[in-house]
Protein backbone atom coordinates (compact mmCIF):
# COMPACT_ATOMS: atom_id res chain seq x y z
CA UNK A 1 0.00 0.00 0.00
CA UNK A 2 2.55 2.09 0.96
CA UNK A 3 4.32 1.63 -2.40
CA UNK A 4 0.92 2.48 -4.09
CA UNK A 5 1.05 5.69 -2.38
CA UNK A 6 4.85 6.86 -2.91
CA UNK A 7 4.43 5.68 -6.44
CA UNK A 8 0.88 7.73 -7.56
CA UNK A 9 2.31 10.96 -5.31
CA UNK A 10 5.33 10.57 -7.64
CA UNK A 11 2.94 10.19 -11.22
CA UNK A 12 1.06 12.89 -10.18
CA UNK A 13 4.09 15.37 -8.99
CA UNK A 14 5.42 14.75 -12.32
CA UNK A 15 2.49 15.42 -14.82
CA UNK A 16 1.74 18.44 -13.19
CA UNK A 17 5.55 19.68 -14.50
CA UNK A 18 3.70 19.39 -18.19
CA UNK A 19 1.38 22.63 -17.20
CA UNK A 20 5.14 24.76 -17.18
CA UNK A 21 6.04 22.44 -20.82
CA UNK A 22 1.78 23.49 -21.87
CA UNK A 23 2.60 27.31 -20.88
CA UNK A 24 5.75 27.90 -22.50
CA UNK A 25 4.94 26.45 -25.94
CA UNK A 26 1.38 28.33 -25.65
CA UNK A 27 -0.58 24.77 -25.96
CA UNK A 28 -3.29 25.68 -23.55
CA UNK A 29 -4.21 28.60 -21.52
CA UNK A 30 -2.85 27.95 -17.84
CA UNK A 31 -4.14 30.40 -15.68
CA UNK A 32 -2.70 29.19 -12.16
CA UNK A 33 1.09 30.21 -13.81
CA UNK A 34 1.46 33.92 -13.92
CA UNK A 35 4.97 34.04 -14.49
CA UNK A 36 6.40 33.63 -18.00
CA UNK A 37 8.29 30.47 -19.32
CA UNK A 38 10.66 30.38 -22.27
CA UNK A 39 10.47 27.68 -24.19
CA UNK A 40 13.89 26.07 -23.45
CA UNK A 41 12.46 25.97 -19.61
CA UNK A 42 9.30 24.75 -20.94
CA UNK A 43 11.50 21.77 -22.35
CA UNK A 44 13.25 21.41 -18.88
CA UNK A 45 9.61 21.21 -17.27
CA UNK A 46 8.78 18.44 -19.57
CA UNK A 47 12.04 16.54 -19.19
CA UNK A 48 11.29 16.55 -15.18
CA UNK A 49 7.97 15.10 -16.31
CA UNK A 50 9.34 12.41 -18.03
CA UNK A 51 12.09 11.88 -15.25
CA UNK A 52 9.22 11.64 -12.37
CA UNK A 53 7.74 8.91 -14.81
CA UNK A 54 10.09 7.17 -15.35
CA UNK A 55 10.94 7.06 -11.39
CA UNK A 56 7.57 6.03 -10.48
CA UNK A 57 7.98 3.15 -13.59
CA UNK A 58 11.38 1.73 -12.62
CA UNK A 59 10.66 1.74 -8.93
CA UNK A 60 7.02 0.20 -9.36
CA UNK A 61 9.11 -3.11 -11.23
CA UNK A 62 12.06 -2.81 -8.92
CA UNK A 63 14.70 -1.56 -11.12
CA UNK A 64 17.79 -1.20 -8.53
CA UNK A 65 18.60 2.17 -10.31
CA UNK A 66 15.48 3.83 -10.05
CA UNK A 67 16.36 6.21 -6.87
CA UNK A 68 18.92 7.72 -9.28
CA UNK A 69 16.46 8.92 -12.21
CA UNK A 70 14.42 10.13 -8.99
CA UNK A 71 17.33 12.23 -7.65
CA UNK A 72 17.69 14.04 -10.92
CA UNK A 73 14.11 14.90 -11.12
CA UNK A 74 13.89 16.48 -7.98
CA UNK A 75 16.74 18.33 -8.15
CA UNK A 76 16.10 19.48 -11.99
CA UNK A 77 12.27 20.23 -10.02
CA UNK A 78 13.19 22.19 -7.45
CA UNK A 79 15.52 24.37 -9.65
CA UNK A 80 12.19 25.14 -12.02
CA UNK A 81 10.71 25.36 -8.74
CA UNK A 82 12.81 28.30 -7.59
CA UNK A 83 12.64 29.74 -11.08
CA UNK A 84 9.13 30.28 -10.47
CA UNK A 85 9.03 30.25 -6.72
CA UNK A 86 5.42 32.61 -6.98
CA UNK A 87 3.60 30.01 -8.78
CA UNK A 88 4.93 27.09 -7.84
CA UNK A 89 6.38 27.19 -4.70
CA UNK A 90 4.27 24.13 -2.79
CA UNK A 91 5.70 21.79 -5.60
CA UNK A 92 8.89 21.75 -3.10
CA UNK A 93 6.41 19.44 -0.71
CA UNK A 94 6.68 16.70 -3.10
CA UNK A 95 9.85 17.43 -3.45
CA UNK A 96 11.09 17.33 0.01
CA UNK A 97 9.13 13.91 0.55
CA UNK A 98 10.41 11.60 -2.72
CA UNK A 99 14.29 13.09 -1.63
CA UNK A 100 13.12 11.63 2.02
CA UNK A 101 12.06 8.08 0.18
CA UNK A 102 15.51 7.93 -1.84
CA UNK A 103 17.62 8.56 0.74
CA UNK A 104 16.11 6.26 3.24
CA UNK A 105 15.65 3.78 0.43
CA UNK A 106 19.50 4.36 -0.54
CA UNK A 107 20.78 3.69 2.85
CA UNK A 108 19.04 0.20 2.55
CA UNK A 109 20.58 -0.21 -1.23
CA UNK A 110 23.60 0.69 -0.06
CA UNK A 111 23.71 -1.36 3.01
CA UNK A 112 22.75 -4.88 0.71
CA UNK A 113 25.71 -3.87 -1.26
CA UNK A 114 28.03 -4.91 1.23
CA UNK A 115 26.34 -8.27 1.13
CA UNK A 116 26.67 -8.65 -2.86
CA UNK A 117 30.22 -7.46 -2.73
CA UNK A 118 30.80 -10.62 0.07
CA UNK A 119 29.47 -12.58 -2.70
CA UNK A 120 30.86 -11.52 -5.24
CA UNK A 121 34.61 -11.91 -4.01
CA UNK A 122 33.44 -15.77 -2.98
CA UNK A 123 32.14 -16.35 -6.43
CA UNK A 124 35.31 -15.13 -8.00
CA UNK A 125 37.53 -17.60 -6.12
CA UNK A 126 34.80 -20.65 -6.77
CA UNK A 127 34.36 -20.01 -10.37
CA UNK A 128 37.38 -21.45 -11.33
CA UNK A 129 37.03 -24.50 -9.09
CA UNK A 130 37.11 -27.94 -11.04
CA UNK A 131 34.36 -29.78 -11.55
CA UNK A 132 33.90 -33.40 -9.82
CA UNK A 133 30.89 -35.89 -9.52
CA UNK A 134 29.83 -37.53 -5.93
CA UNK A 135 30.17 -40.80 -6.64
CA UNK A 136 29.47 -44.29 -4.77
CA UNK A 137 32.84 -44.13 -2.94
CA UNK A 138 32.98 -40.85 -1.73
CA UNK A 139 29.31 -41.91 0.50
CA UNK A 140 30.75 -45.11 1.44
CA UNK A 141 32.52 -44.30 4.51
CA UNK A 142 29.64 -42.51 6.02
CA UNK A 143 26.93 -43.81 8.13
CA UNK A 144 24.57 -45.68 7.16
CA UNK A 145 21.59 -43.41 7.36
CA UNK A 146 22.69 -40.88 5.96
CA UNK A 147 24.08 -42.57 3.06
CA UNK A 148 20.21 -43.72 2.36
CA UNK A 149 19.86 -39.98 2.52
CA UNK A 150 22.14 -39.01 0.16
CA UNK A 151 20.70 -41.57 -2.06
CA UNK A 152 16.98 -40.25 -1.27
CA UNK A 153 18.23 -36.57 -1.67
CA UNK A 154 19.87 -37.93 -5.40
CA UNK A 155 23.36 -36.44 -4.93
CA UNK A 156 25.28 -39.41 -6.64
CA UNK A 157 26.41 -39.20 -9.88
CA UNK A 158 25.46 -35.13 -9.63
CA UNK A 159 28.34 -32.34 -9.25
CA UNK A 160 30.04 -32.17 -5.89
CA UNK A 161 28.32 -28.63 -4.65
CA UNK A 162 30.78 -25.52 -4.05
CA UNK A 163 28.29 -23.02 -3.05
CA UNK A 164 24.65 -22.86 -2.88
CA UNK A 165 21.96 -20.06 -3.44
CA UNK A 166 18.81 -20.38 -1.74
CA UNK A 167 15.59 -17.96 -1.51
CA UNK A 168 13.32 -17.87 1.55
CA UNK A 169 10.37 -16.90 3.12
CA UNK A 170 8.40 -16.86 6.20
CA UNK A 171 7.79 -15.63 9.61
CA UNK A 172 9.95 -15.13 13.02
CA UNK A 173 9.66 -13.76 16.71
CA UNK A 174 11.54 -13.25 19.73
CA UNK A 175 10.01 -15.07 23.36
CA UNK A 176 7.36 -12.99 24.32
CA UNK A 177 6.18 -11.37 20.70
CA UNK A 178 4.43 -11.24 17.50
CA UNK A 179 5.73 -13.16 14.75
CA UNK A 180 6.99 -10.70 11.53
CA UNK A 181 7.37 -12.12 8.35
CA UNK A 182 10.82 -11.96 6.28
CA UNK A 183 11.70 -12.51 2.71
CA UNK A 184 15.37 -14.01 2.79
CA UNK A 185 18.50 -15.21 0.20
CA UNK A 186 21.64 -16.75 1.32
CA UNK A 187 24.65 -17.68 -0.29
CA UNK A 188 26.70 -20.61 1.11
CA UNK A 189 29.94 -21.47 0.08
CA UNK A 190 32.19 -24.81 1.19
CA UNK A 191 35.69 -25.01 -0.58
CA UNK A 192 35.85 -22.12 2.25
CA UNK A 193 32.91 -22.05 4.54
CA UNK A 194 31.08 -19.36 4.44
CA UNK A 195 27.84 -17.95 4.91
CA UNK A 196 26.02 -14.92 3.44
CA UNK A 197 22.38 -14.37 4.43
CA UNK A 198 20.02 -11.36 3.97
CA UNK A 199 16.96 -11.03 5.27
CA UNK A 200 14.49 -8.29 4.75
CA UNK A 201 11.66 -8.00 7.58
CA UNK A 202 8.87 -6.17 8.39
CA UNK A 203 8.49 -4.50 11.47
CA UNK A 204 7.57 -1.47 12.73
CA UNK A 205 5.67 -0.90 9.48
CA UNK A 206 8.39 -1.19 7.61
CA UNK A 207 11.12 -3.42 5.50
CA UNK A 208 14.04 -3.47 7.78
CA UNK A 209 17.08 -5.46 6.21
CA UNK A 210 19.36 -7.63 8.54
CA UNK A 211 22.44 -9.20 7.60
CA UNK A 212 23.86 -12.67 9.27
CA UNK A 213 27.60 -12.99 7.76
CA UNK A 214 30.07 -15.75 8.89
CA UNK A 215 33.57 -16.13 7.16
CA UNK A 216 36.73 -17.19 8.43
CA UNK A 217 34.95 -18.90 11.62
CA UNK A 218 33.93 -15.15 12.54
CA UNK A 219 29.99 -14.19 12.46
CA UNK A 220 28.71 -10.91 12.91
CA UNK A 221 24.93 -10.09 12.99
CA UNK A 222 23.84 -6.60 11.34
CA UNK A 223 19.92 -5.77 11.72
CA UNK A 224 19.37 -1.44 10.50
CA UNK A 225 16.26 0.25 9.86
CA UNK A 226 16.51 2.06 6.62
CA UNK A 227 19.70 0.43 6.37
CA UNK A 228 21.02 2.97 8.55
CA UNK A 229 20.24 2.56 12.22
CA UNK A 230 21.49 -0.29 13.82
CA UNK A 231 18.98 -1.88 16.03
CA UNK A 232 20.59 -5.15 16.13
CA UNK A 233 24.10 -5.86 16.56
CA UNK A 234 25.77 -9.04 17.21
CA UNK A 235 29.39 -10.44 17.23
CA UNK A 236 31.72 -12.07 19.06
CA UNK A 237 33.03 -16.21 20.27
CA UNK A 238 29.10 -16.76 20.71
CA UNK A 239 28.00 -15.66 17.27
CA UNK A 240 31.10 -17.77 15.87
CA UNK A 241 29.71 -21.26 17.34
CA UNK A 242 26.18 -20.38 16.69
CA UNK A 243 26.52 -19.70 13.42
CA UNK A 244 29.00 -22.57 12.66
CA UNK A 245 26.23 -24.26 14.32
CA UNK A 246 23.84 -22.80 11.83
CA UNK A 247 26.18 -23.45 8.67
CA UNK A 248 26.13 -26.91 9.59
CA UNK A 249 22.58 -26.90 9.66
CA UNK A 250 22.29 -25.63 6.20
CA UNK A 251 24.90 -28.58 4.94
CA UNK A 252 22.31 -31.00 6.28
CA UNK A 253 18.87 -29.41 5.07
CA UNK A 254 20.19 -27.38 2.29
CA UNK A 255 23.38 -28.75 0.51
CA UNK A 256 23.24 -32.46 1.68
CA UNK A 257 25.46 -33.12 -0.86
CA UNK A 258 28.73 -31.05 1.18
CA UNK A 259 28.06 -34.03 3.71
CA UNK A 260 31.24 -35.97 2.11
CA UNK A 261 32.71 -33.05 3.58
CA UNK A 262 36.09 -34.36 5.61
CA UNK A 263 35.63 -31.74 8.99
CA UNK A 264 32.70 -33.70 9.76
CA UNK A 265 33.21 -36.89 11.68
CA UNK A 266 30.29 -39.53 12.37
CA UNK A 267 29.30 -41.75 15.13
CA UNK A 268 26.37 -44.18 14.41
CA UNK A 269 23.50 -44.43 17.13
CA UNK A 270 20.92 -46.41 15.28
CA UNK A 271 19.49 -47.57 12.42
CA UNK A 272 17.74 -44.12 12.09
CA UNK A 273 20.05 -41.77 14.19
CA UNK A 274 23.37 -40.46 13.81
CA UNK A 275 25.65 -37.96 15.77
CA UNK A 276 28.22 -35.81 13.94
CA UNK A 277 30.67 -33.25 14.86
CA UNK A 278 31.76 -30.36 12.16
CA UNK A 279 34.93 -28.63 13.00
CA UNK A 280 35.78 -24.98 11.05
CA UNK A 281 38.79 -22.66 11.82
CA UNK A 282 39.34 -24.44 15.32
CA UNK A 283 35.53 -24.03 16.30
CA UNK A 284 33.67 -28.01 17.15
CA UNK A 285 29.88 -27.93 16.98
CA UNK A 286 28.32 -31.28 17.43
CA UNK A 287 24.23 -32.21 16.24
CA UNK A 288 22.27 -34.99 16.51
CA UNK A 289 20.38 -36.02 13.04
CA UNK A 290 17.14 -38.13 12.66
CA UNK A 291 16.01 -39.46 9.38
CA UNK A 292 12.68 -41.34 8.72
CA UNK A 293 12.48 -44.85 6.53
CA UNK A 294 11.54 -42.98 3.59
CA UNK A 295 15.55 -42.09 3.93
CA UNK A 296 14.74 -38.21 4.65
CA UNK A 297 16.16 -36.69 7.56
CA UNK A 298 13.66 -35.19 9.33
CA UNK A 299 15.28 -33.51 12.39
CA UNK A 300 18.61 -31.78 13.27
CA UNK A 301 18.84 -31.24 17.46
CA UNK A 302 22.24 -29.52 18.30
CA UNK A 303 23.33 -28.30 22.01
CA UNK A 304 25.62 -26.04 20.95
CA UNK A 305 24.05 -22.92 20.07
CA UNK A 306 23.26 -20.06 22.05
CA UNK A 307 20.29 -17.62 22.37
CA UNK A 308 21.92 -14.20 21.93
CA UNK A 309 19.04 -12.65 23.80
CA UNK A 310 19.98 -14.34 27.09
CA UNK A 311 23.04 -15.47 26.69
CA UNK A 312 22.38 -19.35 27.07
CA UNK A 313 22.91 -22.49 25.53
CA UNK A 314 19.53 -24.38 24.90
CA UNK A 315 18.77 -27.29 22.92
CA UNK A 316 18.26 -26.16 19.25
CA UNK A 317 16.09 -28.17 16.71
CA UNK A 318 14.90 -27.73 13.12
CA UNK A 319 12.18 -30.34 12.22
CA UNK A 320 11.39 -30.12 8.38
CA UNK A 321 8.86 -31.51 5.99
CA UNK A 322 7.28 -31.40 2.77
CA UNK A 323 10.16 -32.65 0.76
CA UNK A 324 9.88 -32.17 -3.04
CA UNK A 325 12.16 -31.98 -6.19
CA UNK A 326 13.97 -28.66 -6.43
CA UNK A 327 15.74 -28.27 -9.50
CA UNK A 328 16.65 -32.56 -9.68
CA UNK A 329 17.02 -32.71 -6.03
CA UNK A 330 14.57 -34.02 -3.14
CA UNK A 331 14.75 -31.81 -0.89
CA UNK A 332 12.30 -30.01 1.91
CA UNK A 333 10.55 -26.94 1.75
CA UNK A 334 8.91 -25.73 5.32
CA UNK A 335 10.90 -26.33 8.22
CA UNK A 336 10.65 -24.73 12.13
CA UNK A 337 13.32 -23.15 14.25
CA UNK A 338 12.84 -23.99 17.73
CA UNK A 339 14.45 -23.58 21.39
CA UNK A 340 13.82 -26.05 23.71
CA UNK A 341 13.48 -23.84 26.90
CA UNK A 342 13.11 -25.23 30.35
CA UNK A 343 9.88 -24.21 30.49
CA UNK A 344 9.16 -25.99 27.28
CA UNK A 345 9.51 -25.38 23.01
CA UNK A 346 9.53 -22.48 21.69
CA UNK A 347 8.75 -21.99 17.79
CA UNK A 348 10.85 -18.72 16.72
CA UNK A 349 11.02 -19.14 12.64
CA UNK A 350 8.78 -21.11 10.17
CA UNK A 351 10.47 -21.08 7.34
CA UNK A 352 9.42 -22.25 3.79
CA UNK A 353 12.42 -23.06 0.96
CA UNK A 354 10.88 -21.54 -1.89
CA UNK A 355 14.15 -22.73 -4.61
CA UNK A 356 17.72 -23.66 -4.16
CA UNK A 357 20.27 -23.43 -6.74
CA UNK A 358 23.87 -24.90 -6.32
CA UNK A 359 27.45 -23.94 -8.08
CA UNK A 360 26.62 -20.59 -8.59
CA UNK A 361 28.39 -19.33 -11.62
CA UNK A 362 26.98 -15.55 -11.13
CA UNK A 363 25.42 -12.97 -8.94
CA UNK A 364 21.66 -13.23 -9.26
Amino acid sequence: MKNIVFIGIVVIHGLIHLLGFLKAFELANISELTQSITRPLGILWLTAALLFVITAITFAFKIDWWWAFALVAVVLSQILVIMSWQDAKFGSIPNLLILGVVLLSLGSILFERGYQKDIQNSLTRTHSLPAEIVTEADIQTLPQAVQRYLNYVGVVDKPKVSSMRAVLTGEMREKGKDYFPFTAEQYNFYDEPIRLFFMKAQMFGMTVPGYHRYVDGRATMDVRIFGLFSVVKHAGDVMNVSDTVTLFNDMCLLAPATLIDKRITWQSVDELTTKATFTNHGISISATLFFNTEGQLVNFISEDRWAVADMKQYPFSTPVYNYRNINGYNLPTYGEAIWHYPDGEFIYGKIEIKDIQYNISALK
